[in-house]
């Protein structure tokens, strides 16, 4: 094994030792054995209480708006005196986050997980039909929403009896709502209701495109969501005592560049959350631009980046040409999608005093999974890394459920007290997916000798565009339900940009005509704007088709990619 490997896993090994920081014993949740770290604290709201040392620290930048740690924390209080006075929010009760973001949604987020109610964070480009079916599924009556999500909610607001708490100036329009700022204004002052919250009391249900129709609500513990920020933090620190990738004290205070959405759990939990316990500023982008990026990073000298494969390589090729004082970027993170290798190469090359890294993991592992940084990434960029230590378990299984030797490929799982519970309303689809502790990710893999991942495709009918999950069948639903569509095939089409994009394969109905723009036309008011196919072919004839009768999509896919190749 490399020595430098050896290291740092004899480094882990010391850090769980009994009374290091991340000692470590056994947990059985619903009779399986987990790794457990033993210094968890009882519940995500104590775990908040850390904020405090950093009072007077950068807490949120966004726009014109500025809140210190201390602010952030007061102003979460505030909110959560108020879902349980005025709004009647108890233990259990979910409470949904529908906005861009911004400081009110972490604040909100705070809020919610501190008295027990569980967070459902919602996709903020879902149309209304969309969060309709968020509404039905999860339950949740009281909303924290920005203005354009208010206008999306307001055909929806009767029917699921929902009370708005509105983010944003949200005059004029014909819906009953509080604004935000007014009940942190009538709770001034207010202490953090004291509520009796166990580890293992669900935290938040976010929401995931899967191989199946509609998005599955993912259903976590507070155990869950601190297992995996302790993994981080051990992770960081065993890293940083290794030296196994190059550390740079410029003697600047951690401060993050929040570009990919809260709503999603590496923007929520690994960037977010994880910044509580190291005072780490985060700046939040209005929206993607890398010349604006360049801007923030110098204005606020930011160390910390992190954002899908694609807003790296344009980070990287605004950074070629500016005049910018960039230096203080320490790392340079990605996930949601591969990183093509040649990039990581751009990254290290014109970032020379930063660490490039890539995280791999799901939302039903509450984003922990494995990280590759530094000279090892550079060494294997085509590899998501090694697993994060120290309660997470990897293991490649066969078809018949075997465990695989290095080399093999098969899918890959994942252990860890970090998985979600399961899925919400769904046991069904739970047994399926999480088996004896196990969570198969429908991803095909294989581990290498010194124990790296490389992910070289996937079993389940999942389009990654740009870091968002797209379920094939869900698009597929969505066009089948015009009526001149007799069949339609959906599969993913490799983009340079985006790592994927959707393509969809039409045949119509006898005596009906449809263009491509028509058929997008009409998809925009069932399906968010990012699973819309970039790309429709109109077939005369039936799909092609394998033995058992199903459509040979991978057929397809290898043809339309083929020709947009040779475009």
């Amino acid at each position: 094994m490399n020595p430098e490997i050896e290291k740092f896993d004899q480094i882990v090994a010391e850090l769980t030792q009994e009374g290091q920081p991340f000692a470590l014993d056994t947990v059985n949740l619903n009779g399986v054995d987990y790794r457990n770290f033993t210094g968890l604290p009882a519940n995500l709201g104590q775990y908040y209480m850390v904020m405090q040392q950093h009072a007077e620290k950068d807490f949120a930048v966004y726009l014109d708006e500025r809140y210190t740690f201390g602010q952030g924390y007061q102003h979460s209080c505030e909110l959560a005196e108020a879902l349980m006075q005025r709004y009647g929010v108890r233990k259990g009760d979910r409470v949904a986050i529908l906005s861009r973001n911004n400081p009110q949604w972490m604040m909100a987020f705070l809020a919610v997980t501190s008295i027990g109610a569980v967070a459902v964070p919602m996709n903020a480009w879902w149309t209304t039909e969309e969060l309709d079916y968020g509404f039905s599924d999860s339950g949740a009556t009281v909303v924290v929403a920005d203005r354009a999500r208010v206008e999306r909610l307001a055909p929806i607001v009767e029917k699921h009896g929902l009370r708005l708490i509105t983010i944003d100036d949200c005059s004029g329009l014909d819906v009953d709502h509080t604004p935000f700022s007014e009940l942190l204004q009538a709770y001034s002052g207010a202490s953090m209701p004291a509520v009796d919250v166990s580890l293992d009391d669900h935290a938040t249900i976010m929401y995931t495109s899967g191989s199946t129709g509609h998005p599955k609500g993912a259903l976590s513990s507070h155990r869950g969501i601190l297992s995996a920020l302790y993994s981080w933090m051990c992770l960081g620190i065993a890293t940083k005592m290794a030296a196994t990738q190059e550390v740079r004290d410029a003697g600047l205070a951690p401060s993050g560049l929040l570009t990919i959405p809260l709503f999603h759990c590496t923007a929520s939990h690994s960037a977010f959350l994880l910044s509580l316990v190291v005072g780490r500023k985060m700046v939040i982008m209005h929206k993607w631009d890398a010349q604006e990026a360049l801007r923030l990073i110098e204005k606020e000298r930011i160390t910390w980046f992190n954002g899908v494969p694609t807003m790296s390589a344009e980070l990287q090729a605004a950074a070629e040409t500016t005049d910018r004082d960039i230096s203080s970027l320490t790392e340079i993170m990605a996930g949601g999608a591969p990183r093509p290798p040649e990039q990581v190469k751009k990254i290290s090359g014109t970032f020379k005093k930063s660490a490039p890294g890539i995280g791999y993991g799901l939302t039903e592992t509450n984003a922990v999974g494995a990280v590759n940084a530094g000279a090892f990434y550079i060494a294997r960029p085509e590899s998501s890394g090694r697993v994060v230590p120290a309660v997470t378990e990897f293991r490649v299984v066969g078809e018949d459920g075997s465990t695989l030797p290095a080399g093999e490929r098969g899918e890959l799982c994942i252990k860890s007290p970090a998985n979600i519970l399961g899925y919400w309303n769904k046991p069904e689809a739970t047994a399926e997916a999480f088996v004896d502790g196990w969570f198969h990710t429908g991803d095909v893999a294989y581990l290498d000798e010194d124990g790296f991942v490389y992910i070289v495709d996937r079993i389940k009918e999942i389009i990654i565009r740009g870091g968002e999950n797209i379920s094939c069948p869900e698009v597929e639903a969505a066009i089948y339900a015009h009526p001149g569509i007799h069949e339609v095939a959906v599969f993913g089409l490799p983009d340079e940009r985006l790592g994927e994009i959707v393509g969809a394969a039409v045949v119509l109905r006898d005596g009906h005509e449809l263009t491509a723009d028509e058929l997008r036309t009409y998809l925009a008011d069932h399906l968010a704007s990012f699973k819309i196919p970039a790309h429709i072919w109109f077939h005369s004839e039936q799909l092609p088709r394998i033995a058992s009768g199903k459509i040979f999509k991978r057929q397809l896919k290898a043809d339309y990619t083929a020709e947009l190749a040779a475009r």
